[in-house]
């Protein structure tokens, strides 16, 4: 094992997050287990980021309608910070490269989504925004010659001294183990989707962050909602990709197989539902035996592949023609809500340890997140946790103990994946989430602490825990809805549940 000193903020993950933290830190050294632009969900984002950035729009509206949609759980701090600094970020993002969509005065061309009461979701070539915005932040890292960037680079431990401050971590780098000492740590590792059968997700992306912190006694927040894509393409790859929120937007109708509109049964606002409303639907048609399709030819048609050409490659590489043909779509984890428990900076609870981006929970997102809305905190919380970060004073002790964590074997994380879909999918209940801990409690012995073990077990904790239905939590032994509260759990003694009023 090799040692590394490192006199600025150590950041794991190298998505829209975590680059922006390096950015705003000015010096950081970057941990990405993949070539940079691959294995992020930033980079496979197509719908773009919203903002009020018109005329017509304000902070305090787009603040309404996150909140609309967070169902009760989100902070309205976080919520107005994400909102009022919204439009800067996406500025800012513009300044450094990314090629937003212009209108003829210059203006940024926005969509509607759902949820949203105003046209305000900032796209690049129609779909292409994630890859784009990538594109441009990566060129500005890599232009900064003060954040380092080391690419096969995996965390296996978060160091911490004898106070429990993280000091640092152990990362196998190139296939070496690394004890890298830092001032800070930042993680920034994404959602959950890698954990689950049908992702929209690189499966790179299995809540690896999450589980190194609540390894390491960090508190996480509201794991159990997690929020399923309703128009995954079901061609049967994995992961799936996505046809993205915008093409409803565009006036795309969902229709089951005798080609009837069904969303009017489940919602006055049709196909710009809330996406847990549009998921859920899509799954009862499709137990049903009716299937879903979502139908563009009306809305789109001819103008697909410029408008929309990473969704209509994907059709015709499953063998559909967008254009004149129905969309097979499923449900799909596409993002999850909760996290690492954060300050509007990114604190953890742990001194030493920061997080943004999918992995954290700031308050932002509540029980389903507002469409849209993950790039804009990507940036905009990426940026406020590395300047937090890098404010950071001197290192921390000796870090007590170096026990790289285990990896879980391909065969056991793909019982896993089927696992978690069957019993904390879109549809959850007690007997469901019982079997789902019972199976977790048989592979842990096995694996040892597992932080993909960590991660599901707490997402089936939290589920089985919340005894009611909000949101991305659908629980169909609790439809109806409590009093808001948030879940706040930890590895502890006593199961470490507790929830507090929102």
């Amino acid at each position: 094992m090799t040692r590394l000193d490192f006199d600025g903020p150590v950041i794991l993950g190298a998505g829209l997050a975590g680059l922006s933290a390096a950015l705003a830190a000015g010096k950081a050294l970057v941990l990405s287990p993949t070539p940079l632009a691959t294995g992020c969900s930033s980079a496979w984002a197509q719908g773009g980021m919203a903002a009020a950035l018109s005329s017509e729009d304000t902070p305090a509206l787009h603040a309404a309608d996150t909140i609309a949609a967070g169902a009760g759980l989100c902070d309205p701090k976080a919520v107005d910070l994400l909102t009022r600094e919204g439009p800067q970020a996406v500025r800012d993002l513009a300044a450094i490269g990314a090629p937003f969509d212009r209108k003829a005065d210059n203006g940024f061309v926005l969509s509607l989504e759902a949820a949203h009461s105003r046209a305000r979701v900032a796209r690049v070539g129609g779909d292409g925004a994630g890859a784009a915005i990538m594109a441009a932040v990566i060129a500005a890292v890599r232009a900064t010659p003060t954040i380092e960037v080391r690419e096969n680079a995996r965390a296996r431990r978060l160091l911490q001294d004898a106070a429990g401050r993280v000091v640092g971590v152990l990362a196998e780098i190139d296939g070496v183990l690394v004890e890298i000492r830092a001032k800070a740590v930042i993680l920034a590792t994404g959602g959950v989707g890698g954990l689950y059968a049908v992702t929209t997700t690189p499966a790179e992306v299995r809540g690896e962050g999450l589980g190194l912190a609540a390894l390491a006694g960090a508190t996480v927040a509201d794991p159990e909602f997690v929020q399923f894509h309703p128009t995954a393409i079901d061609i049967g790859r994995d992961p799936a990709p996505l046809a993205t929120e915008a093409l409803r937007g565009e006036g795309a109708i969902l229709r089951n197989t005798d080609g009837r509109a069904f969303m009017v049964d489940y919602h006055p606002a049709k196909e710009l539902a809330p996406r847990d409303v549009v998921a859920r639907a899509i799954h009862a048609e499709r137990a049903a035996g009716r299937g879903a399709f979502l139908d563009a030819v009306a809305a789109v048609g001819p103008h697909f592949p410029k408008e929309f050409p990473a969704v209509f490659e994907a059709c015709r590489a499953g063998g559909i023609d967008p254009r004149r043909e129905m969309i097979p779509v499923t449900p799909a984890v596409h993002y999850h809500m909760g996290g690492v428990a954060t300050d509007l900076d990114g604190r953890a609870s742990l001194p030493g340890l920061y997080a943004a981006g999918e992995c954290a929970s700031t308050g932002v997102q509540g029980a389903n997140r507002l469409a849209s809305n993950s790039l804009l905190e990507a940036a905009v919380f990426g940026a406020r946790a590395g300047r937090a970060a890098a404010a950071e004073g001197a290192f921390g002790g000796e870090p007590v103990d170096l026990t790289p964590y285990p990896d879980l074997p391909d065969a056991a994380l793909q019982v896993l994946r089927k696992a978690m879909s069957r019993d904390v999918g879109v549809i959850r209940d007690a007997a469901g989430l019982t079997r789902l801990l019972e199976q977790l409690g048989a592979l842990e012995p096995a694996y040892g602490p597992c932080p993909t073990l960590i991660a599901a077990r707490l997402i089936a904790e939290a589920a089985l825990g919340r005894h009611e239905s909000r949101g991305g939590h659908y629980r169909a032994d609790f439809p109806a809805t409590a009093e808001p509260a948030r879940t706040f759990i930890t590895l502890e003694a006593a199961g470490g549940l507790r929830r507090q009023a929102a």
